[in-house]
């Protein structure tokens, strides 16, 4: 199969990385650029350029995001397309290299239990801010700033969708320019709270009064969020487009390198990447689901490269364990400890595994994503260290097996219109996704191999922009208005501790099921409560011993698995594509694509 064999595939990283980070120094970041196509066909580089990329001498940079971005401020959305709108003005503490290395952004140094910044009971954190950072208006970045951010996440009714703060007791400025995060109990691997793109440091100043039921409300700081980055929000149009300009207070000097950033919304991905491989009518192209043989065809032209990096992604399907019937109103999806209000059928867990035996994975990876994806089991598929091997009989498809396992269970088609049904109950479900030309492919697939175990599927996609975007929206994925859903998402770390902590029925903040009364804002979307689960997450969270973390971390993926909580369908790459114009781009797997984007300059 042509397409994907040039794409560059960025390294994972090992179980040295986990024992370095709490226990020495880390490894300072790798930078690469990625290779010019050699077809004759290439774009050359510019001639009207200085001889040295200095602040804001390379024009205008435009990035292509199909799925548009709804809203800059990453807490107030659950949409990897708004994280990545926000990664480029607010920064956190410390963010992920390729390599999958722990290097100092707004603080000092990567604190070590040997440098002290780690206290050897490994119950608190301590971190120096860099000298003299200033927000982009030009006021002093502070420990009281990061104080508020806790705050403001902590508060339930602000709907805060990170969980990087759920471990978090306390968040105290020692003085201006020290943070200590405080742990209720010992924390192994400390590096959450405002580590990485999900949990950037946001303004007090502009903030304090968007805390609770009023942060869905701050539209203009939602929108055009003060920060640190080498951007900020110049204009902004929901759904459509976000245009950036040089941070002049940015720290580093003679970076950024584009004068302008333009995030291009709309449209799908096939078009995205034919804008860069085949027009070159823009710079960068995000998630390329596209099926492999057109993108393999479209680099051919030389214009630009494809580039893929694995970390933690998994395209997966869905199980929405509450009663989504329209009928009920208000009550809709709504759990609540006293009514969990059942799924009708889909709480059987002979209707999940079967809905799960007819999926044929190997198909959908192969045919669909080529290199840029592979079939799995596991809700945690990467690092590699974590990967459980318990679970890979779902690799095999068994129809067969499946009709027969609901059959066993009672659900029979008894008037013969190929829909199985028990206790006046029908196996009909209700399928949704974002609307994307691979995943209306993926749902074509499984609709018509869960017809063949007696389900009926009805199939709907919603525009990214909306689907990925603001919770108040009846559309959002955290909603969950259907029986089933499909998106990808992943450990955003190379330990899956946080992540895992979204299955959690109760976390530190309270519920963690998205309802009304926490602006939808929980992280255990399917609405799945297991207490045996939470109890076995709070041992990973107090288990120091690398080899016994590795162990919990296969049983609690195990227990998601293993209930059909979801439906792991495909490790997915994060898959781009830039113009050969661009040097710098170095994708990993654990940050955003952007995450260096102050160095990206134009060739020369």
């Amino acid at each position: 199969m042509q397409g994907l064999k040039k794409f560059k595939l960025l390294p994972m990283l090992g179980l040295l990385v986990l024992i370095a980070l709490v226990f020495g120094a880390c490894a300072p970041a790798a930078t690469t650029t990625a290779p010019a196509a050699d077809s004759g066909e290439a774009a050359a580089p510019s001639s009207d350029l200085p001889a040295e990329p200095g602040r804001g001498t390379d024009g205008t940079l435009t990035l292509l995001y199909w799925q548009a971005v709804s809203i800059v401020n990453p807490y107030q959305s659950t949409g990897t397309k708004d994280y990545h709108a926000g990664s480029l003005v607010l920064e956190s503490l410390l963010e992920y290299d390729p390599a999958g290395n722990l290097i100092p952004t707004l603080a000092q140094e990567v604190p070590t239990v040997e440098n002290g910044g780690v206290a050897e009971d490994l119950t608190s954190i301590t971190y120096k801010l860099k000298p003299g950072i200033v927000w982009s208006d030009g006021t002093p970045l502070t420990a009281d700033d990061f104080v508020f951010t806790w705050q403001y996440c902590a508060t339930p009714e602000t709907g805060c969708t990170s969980g990087n703060f759920s471990a978090v007791s306390n968040v105290e400025a020692v003085d201006a320019e020290t943070i200590k995060i405080t742990f209720p109990t010992p924390q192994p691997y400390p590096y959450y709270a405002f580590v990485g793109y999900l949990s950037p440091v946001i303004q007090k100043a502009q903030f304090e009064n968007c805390v609770g039921a009023a942060a869905a409300t701050c539209a203009e700081a939602n929108s055009m969020p003060i920060g640190t980055g080498p951007y900020k929000v110049k204009d902004f149009r929901a759904n459509d487009v976000v245009v950036y300009e040089v941070n002049e207070n940015y720290r580093i000097e003679n970076q950024p390198h584009f004068a302008e950033v333009v995030m291009k919304g709309g449209g799908d991905a096939e078009s995205a990447a034919r804008a860069v491989l085949e027009t070159g009518e823009a710079d960068y192209a995000w998630n390329l689901q596209v099926p492999p043989d057109v993108l393999g065809a479209m680099e051919e032209r030389g214009l630009g490269t494809v580039v893929a990096a694995f970390g933690g992604n998994v395209e997966r399907i869905l199980i929405n364990f509450t009663n989504p019937d329209p009928n009920l109103g208000d009550a809709r999806s709504e759990w609540t400890e006293e009514n969990p209000n059942p799924h009708p059928f889909l709480t059987d867990p002979a209707v999940r595994q079967a809905l799960s035996m007819a999926i044929d994975r190997n198909i959908i990876a192969e045919e669909l994503y080529g290199a840029g994806g592979r079939a799995t089991c596991n809700i945690v598929s990467g690092p590699e260290l974590y990967v459980s091997t318990a679970n890979d009989a779902c690799l095999t498809q068994d129809v067969a097996g499946a009709q027969a396992l609901l059959e066993g269970a009672g659900w029979v088609d008894s008037n013969g219109d190929g829909v199985r049904e028990k206790d006046g109950v029908e196996l009909r479900v209700l399928y949704q996704t974002s609307t994307n030309a691979v995943r209306q492919r993926t749902q074509a697939l499984i609709q018509q191999w869960w017809s063949e175990i007696g389900v009926a599927t009805e199939l709907k996609n919603i525009d990214a922009g909306v689907y990925f975007g603001p919770t108040d929206n009846a559309d959002s994925l955290s909603r969950f208005y259907t029986d089933v859903q499909m998106f990808t998402n992943g450990n955003d770390s190379p330990n899956p501790q946080a992540y895992l902590g979204g299955w959690r029925c109760v976390n530190e903040n309270g519920i963690n099921i998205p309802n009304s009364a926490n602006a939808w804002g929980g992280e255990n979307i399917e609405r799945w409560c297991s207490e045996e689960f939470d109890t076995l997450w709070n041992e990973l969270a107090s288990t120091a011993d690398t080899s016994a973390r590795i162990e919990l971390v296969k049983q609690l993926n195990d227990m998601i698995v293993q209930n059909y909580v979801n439906l792991p369908l495909v490790f997915r790459a994060s898959v781009s594509a830039h113009a050969n114009t661009v040097a710098g781009v170095d994708l990993g797997g654990f940050e955003t694509e952007e995450w260096n984007i102050e160095t990206w300059h134009r060739v020369r």
